[in-house]
């Protein structure tokens, strides 16, 4: 029987999708931290670099190496820290999402934090004035829209363009076994996605920066034009690395990210940022429960509560309907992001108010809020990205450290 392109294709697409599903079968495989050495304890590949150095630090409450902040740690080497650059939620992670973060001094050490969230998201050449190095060290969750990939970023290309060296102590991504999402269109650049990578990349810090080093995606404006410019990166592996496995991180990543369960979550949550839907924020389980007032299943329900770290949570004291993902069994991952939750909030808002601007900024395209609004299956949403995400595997393999999980 003689087939079309048209169905040849779609044939090729559900046989890819068919054995994508079949091979997410496997249970997920969890390591504690403390079954590996991160980048920032590999002390002896590093610490040499950094004498006779004026150094920055890049870091939050994640940055930590046996519990102990690599800034004191690396005071103790006698390494000349002059300055601690504070990402979002601040350097001791202790802000909301979204939320200003001042810079300040350090109660602990007396050296000055510079937040680069708000209006300063980069380090300008004053910032950098004086130093030779700047050092990164923050726990990621590898996905496009949590910032502090952004930040690292940034970092790169005012390292770049003001020759410093940069290094990278990299970690464990938890949510590294897997690639999934739409590519981000370059509409839709800004600080939830600067490059075009899928909503789940599958790479770590050290990987990542390595990508936009070497795709040539640091530019800076010279007579109006774009001209790529190369970070003088290194990037301090961690030993024992497993890309298969998921990791029990040892400190909460940000405020609103309590536990593993949340983790692991927030890639196919993360998305509900840009609806009507509330994420549980005000309660004890943010990243853990979804819904809103109108949600018609009332089986389950929460009711948002101003607290340290959430002041004005979405629905404040209004009782919302909806879902309690957690006893989620996270050992039976799919390997890919649950469209499932975002179909069934939105089947049952019966207004068209159900996105806002924001969504298109999280899912890195107009496409996909307009899938959901046209009832689209999940195997034609997921096909609509495989050409785009076979685009960026090819490249993503190019700057592995780890082996692969494929």
């Amino acid at each position: 029987m003689h087939l079309g392109n048209k169905n040849t294709k779609l044939i090729l697409v559900a046989i890819l999708y068919f054995a994508v599903f079949i091979s997410c079968g496997q249970e997920l495989v969890f390591k504690e931290y403390n079954s590996l050495a991160v980048g920032a304890q590999q002390f002896h590949k590093y610490i040499p670099k950094l004498k006779n150095k004026k150094v920055a630090i890049v870091t939050n409450q994640t940055g930590v190496i046996n519990g102990v902040s690599i800034v004191d740690t690396l005071l103790k080497f006698k390494v000349d820290i002059k300055k601690i650059f504070g990402p979002e939620h601040g350097f001791r992670g202790d802000t909301e999402a979204g939320e200003k973060v001042n810079s300040n001094i350090d109660k602990k050490t007396g050296l000055p934090v510079i937040s680069l969230y708000g209006a300063n998201k980069k380090p300008s050449t004053k910032d950098l004035a004086g130093i030779d190095v700047v050092i990164y060290d923050i726990q990621d969750l590898g996905v496009r829209f949590y910032t502090y990939i952004s930040t690292m970023c940034y970092v790169m290309e005012a390292c770049a363009e003001n020759n410093k060296e940069m290094i990278v102590l990299d970690r464990p991504n938890p949510n590294g076994f897997y690639v999934d999402g739409p590519v981000l269109k370059p509409e839709y650049k800004g600080f939830l996605g600067l490059h075009p990578v899928p909503i789940v990349y599958g790479m770590t810090c050290g990987e990542y920066a390595q990508m936009v080093n070497g795709e040539g995606w640091l530019k800076k404006k010279v007579k109006k034009k774009d001209v790529v410019i190369k970070c003088n990166l290194t990037v301090i592996p961690c030993f024992n690395y497993d890309r298969n496995a998921t990791y029990q991180l040892p400190v909460n990543p940000s405020p609103n990210i309590p536990n593993h369960t949340a983790v692991l979550l927030y890639p196919s949550l993360g998305l509900f940022e840009g609806t009507i839907v509330s994420l549980g924020r005000g309660t004890q389980w943010p990243f853990q429960v979804i819904g809103y007032p109108e949600y018609k299943d009332s089986s389950f329900s929460f009711v948002p509560h101003a607290s340290a770290l959430s002041a004005a949570p979405k629905y404040l004291d209004k009782k919302c309907n909806g879902l309690d993902l957690r006893k989620t069994d996270i050992t039976k991952h799919s390997r890919k992001l649950d469209l499932s939750l975002l179909f069934k909030m939105h089947s049952n808002w019966n207004k068209e108010d159900f996105f806002d601007r924001n969504f298109n900024f999280h899912s890195g395209n107009t496409e996909l809020q307009e899938q959901v609004k046209s009832k689209l299956s999940e195997f034609e949403v997921r096909s609509s990205w495989e050409k785009d995400l076979l685009i960026f595997k090819a490249i993503r393999k190019k700057y592995l450290i780890y082996s692969d999980f494929e």
